[in-house]
């Protein structure tokens, strides 16, 4: 549905591009996590795709036409819900709603249909008289989504939703956006929570520099990392590790990044002939932390 083809972005004064060369694809019913240290570029990605940021190189196609064509015919097609609050406070929640859908070109009795249809997805009856600077944040991040969702967007567009909410909150976006994708909407879900990203989406991006690093599903991901085996024990030292793969040493542990087509194995049997005593060892696959810290070098970013 949605497909970016070498999307290229330089903010005026800017010694390096915000977006380089960025390629990806979201089909209908996909939940395309995108993960990214700040200053990645996945704001500046999020702000193309809502019509916010004009194309300065590269396309941008929804069904093979330009985002430019499609936002003129039909702008409700794409829908953003973003990390900031994005209704009127004064307002109470029926009345963000309805003044949300008038914009969103609804009237008479398909209105009143949207209305009371997000109303029930986002689980707000009870509230619909209270005012939204009244709500609680994760009601807040429920109006959100709920005003998102009235015109029947396709593609949705998810920046940071669950930031600041509490966990039940949270748990309820989470399943609120796979729904989403599971009824055939396309979805774009830019968060710095690992296991949000592990929890619903179908593939992965992950950006650095305004580059795509890697792209595709987490198991295709995780398993084109090294095997790593953790270990805790005395008298360890890198160059007795090394020549089994990249050694990293942590406060109470090692990691040891294995060479390819290797297992844990001769590691173990290495440290019982030198007459080491393993304290503890784990073995197996990168988890996703693990491989967004190794590709984006676990720098500091402001």
């Amino acid at each position: 549905m949605l497909e970016l083809k070498h999307l290229g972005h330089r903010y005026p004064h800017a010694t390096a591009p915000a977006l380089a060369d960025v390629s990806l694809a979201v089909p209908r019913g996909c939940v395309l996590g995108l993960l990214g240290p700040n200053g990645a570029g996945k704001t500046t990605l999020i702000s193309h795709l809502s019509g916010a940021l004009a194309v300065q190189s590269g396309e941008i196609l929804i069904d093979g036409q330009t985002l430019q064509q499609v936002r003129a015919k039909t702008p409700t097609r794409i829908a953003v819900a973003p990390q900031d609050q994005a209704f009127y406070s004064m307002l109470t929640v029926a009345e963000n709603l309805a003044c949300f859908a008038a914009a969103s070109r609804l009237s008479g009795a398909r209105k009143r249909e949207r209305i009371d249809a997000c109303m029930r997805f986002s689980q707000l009856e009870s509230f619909a008289g209270v005012r939204a600077d009244r709500l609680s944040g994760g009601l807040k991040r429920r109006l959100n989504l709920a005003i998102a969702l009235l015109p029947e967007p396709e593609l949705m567009l998810f920046d940071e939703p669950t930031v600041g909410v509490d966990p039940q909150s949270r748990a309820f976006i989470l399943d609120a956006i796979k729904s989403l994708a599971q009824t055939g909407a396309a979805v774009i879900y830019a968060s710095h929570y690992m296991e949000e990203i592990e929890a619903i989406a179908d593939r992965v991006a992950i950006l650095d520099h305004g580059r795509v690093l890697r792209e595709g599903s987490l198991d295709d991901l995780l398993s084109r990392s090294a095997m790593l085996l953790t270990l805790a024990a005395d008298g360890l030292d890198v160059e007795m590790l090394s020549r089994f793969g990249t050694v990293e040493q942590g406060a109470a542990q090692w990691r040891i990044h294995l060479n390819p087509g290797s297992g844990p194995g001769p590691v173990l049997a290495a440290l019982e002939a030198s007459g080491i005593a393993v304290r503890h060892a784990e073995f197996g696959r990168h988890d996703l932390e693990q491989l967004f810290m190794a590709l984006t070098h676990r720098s500091l970013r402001d």
